[in-house]
Parts: C-alpha cells; sequence; structure tokens
C-alpha cells in the first residue's frame, strides 16, 4: 500500500516521468495496481486549474483509477457541529431527533470511511494487487484511508502497541496537521476554514470495529476516548502542530509523548480490552446503514453517566482475571 498526494499535472496535463517510472517499478510483470483517491471525479478535474490533478491513464497503463470521495473540509466540520449541538439537546422529540441526526450525516461519513477503506483492503487481499491512495495533500482522507485498511487488514495493527505505532507512522509522522484540523472543539462559535474532525472520523470508524468484532482488537473504548481528547487539548506533545518539523523544531524538547504515559503499567490495563483474544484473520466490517451505530459512549458523554458500563466492565475483569 502506497500513499501520496495528488499529482501536479496542472491545465497542461504536464508528466512526471520520475513519477511514471516509480509506479511502474512498484509492480511486477504482468501485475496491476488501483490507485484510490478520495476525490471525485470532478474535483479531480478541477484541481487541474490551480496545478493539480490525477494521474493520466495513457501514461499509467498498468493502474486503474477508483474514484471514492471523502468530505474532508468544511461540510464534515459542520456535520459534527449539528451532531453534537444534536445530541446535547434534551428537549427533542424521538421524531425530531431522529431527523436530525440524519440530517447532519455524520453517520453516512463514518460509512463512506470504512467503505473506501474496505475496497482498499479487498484490492490488497482479494485481487493481491497494489494500491496508491491520495487526495488532494495526502495528509487527511489518505490516512484515514490508509490507516482504517491496515487496522481491517494487519492483526498487529489491533494490538495496544501496534496501534501506537499505527498511528505515529500514519498520522503524526505522514504529517496530518493537528493544530489546523483541531483547532477548536463543535462547542466553539468560531468557524475556521481549516478545521475538520478527520482524525476524530477515523476514531469513530475503530469504534464500529471494535463494536462489530468485540474480541478481535486489544484495547477498547477508554482509549479511543483519551486519543479523541489529547488531539483537541493534551498535556502531551503528540498531537501538537502541524508536521514532524514542527514538532521537532517547536516543541520536541518540551513536552512528554502521550505513548509514555499511557504505557505506563498502572494506566495501561485501564485501555485494554478484557474479552480480546488474538485474531488473524482480516476483519471485515459491514457498512450495511444498519449496521453503522452513533458512538454514544462519545457524543453522549457528557449528558448520560457511564456509571452502570463502568461497573459492567470491572466485573468482566474481574471475572477474567478470576479465570
Amino acid at each position: 500500500m502506497l500513499r501520496s498526494s495528488q499529482p501536479l499535472t496542472g491545465p497542461n496535463r504536464k508528466r512526471c516521468r520520475e513519477d511514471e517510472m516509480l509506479l511502474a517499478t512498484v509492480l511486477d510483470e504482468g501485475e496491476r495496481g488501483f490507485i484510490i483517491d478520495t476525490r471525485s471525479a470532478q474535483a479531480a478535474k478541477q484541481a487541474r486549474m490551480t496545478g493539480g490533478g490525477t494521474e493520466p491513464k495513457s501514461f499509467y497503463l498498468r493502474w486503474r483509477r477508483l474514484h471514492r470521495p471523502l468530505e474532508r473540509g468544511r461540510p464534515l466540520q459542520e456535520s459534527f457541529i449539528k451532531l453534537v449541538e444534536a445530541c446535547n439537546d434534551t428537549s427533542i422529540n424521538m421524531d425530531r431527533w431522529l431527523s436530525r441526526l440524519e440530517s447532519c450525516r455524520w453517520l453516512s461519513h463514518v460509512k463512506a470511511a470504512l467503505s473506501t477503506a474496505c475496497l482498499a483492503a479487498q484490492c490488497m487481499d482479494r485481487e493481491k494487487a497494489n494500491v496508491l491512495v491520495h487526495g488532494a495533500e495526502g495528509t487527511d482522507t489518505t490516512l484515514l484511508v490508509t490507516a482504517l485498511a491496515q487496522v481491517i487488514l494487519d492483526p498487529s495493527c489491533r494490538t495496544l502497541t501496534g496501534f501506537q505505532g499505527l498511528l505515529e507512522r500514519e498520522w503524526i509522522e505522514a504529517g496530518h496537521p493537528f493544530h489546523l484540523r483541531c483547532a477548536r472543539s463543535a462547542y466553539s462559535h468560531a468557524r475556521l476554514k481549516q478545521e475538520a474532525p478527520l482524525f476524530l472520523l477515523f476514531l469513530d470508524c475503530v469504534w464500529q470495529l471494535s463494536r462489530q468484532f468485540p474480541f478481535s482488537l486489544e484495547f477498547g473504548e477508554c482509549l479511543l476516548l483519551t486519543l479523541f481528547d489529547n488531539a483537541y487539548a493534551s498535556a502531551y506533545g503528540t498531537f501538537l502542530c502541524n508536521n514532524e518539523k514542527e514538532r521537532r523544531v517547536g516543541q520536541g524538547e518540551n513536552t512528554h509523548s502521550l505513548w509514555a504515559w499511557l504505557n505506563q503499567p498502572g494506566e495501561r490495563k485501564k485501555y485494554l480490552n478484557p474479552l480480546y483474544s488474538h485474531n488473524a484473520l482480516v476483519i471485515w466490517p459491514s457498512v450495511e446503514p444498519q449496521s453503522i451505530q452513533l458512538w454514544q459512549g462519545l457524543f453522549f458523554r457528557w449528558i448520560r453517566s457511564s456509571q452502570y458500563l463502568d461497573e459492567a466492565w470491572a466485573e468482566i475483569w474481574r471475572l477474567v482475571e478470576g479465570n
């Protein structure tokens, strides 16, 4: 699996022979690859007017391009805001709640992200093909798809240590601009153009996987909630800044790692799934509308006590350790 930003073909359809050779060398003789573009065909075409674009079929003969558009900007942030507002409105009746849940379209974004990740995983697992994923800059929806595909395919990414490595590799070192995307929460009245909860969408998709495969992920919901909290407000430097250079130059020596704290023996247990059993198989999630559920542990956490759920998990741990 490869990832990149968009090729800079521009309105004159410029070629980059080095890029063509690079992708050609990825494929063995007789093999074909798939390019999954997380923009619509129309958006990719419009990007040529500002210097971007996509790979011309005539120069990438053994690569098949598939467009799977995913929102990454203002529409995604507005969807997040509307969902939080609906969840916090305890005065609405059932019909009004269901209407607002549908109109915010958050679950549609979750479904689209999982569907695209499944497509990338299927190309690799069932077609035995190489896959290149890209969007515009390659630091937003591109990372969403490649990270989710690895959780689906690779059992090591479903362990607590492996998942931390995945986040470090596919989000932090890959240059997701956390400072711009997570500058303010859904409660802010400001509407900054660069805000978009891509990382939250990823965490939500992982929660969907954990719900559909409750024994296959070594970590539980508590880890996902902690990661969400630290992406928006943190005493650690792991999610600060917009790229690795900024972190190293500006904050690297002045902050501590979130992973060092999470992996302390006294802390680590809180994030483990007591029902975990190693599963070496690929986990294929259902993306049917009936299978995608609202992440209540996150979106209802401020209006509904988790006391009974916490007590249930404590009892499960007691039973597991007793055996």
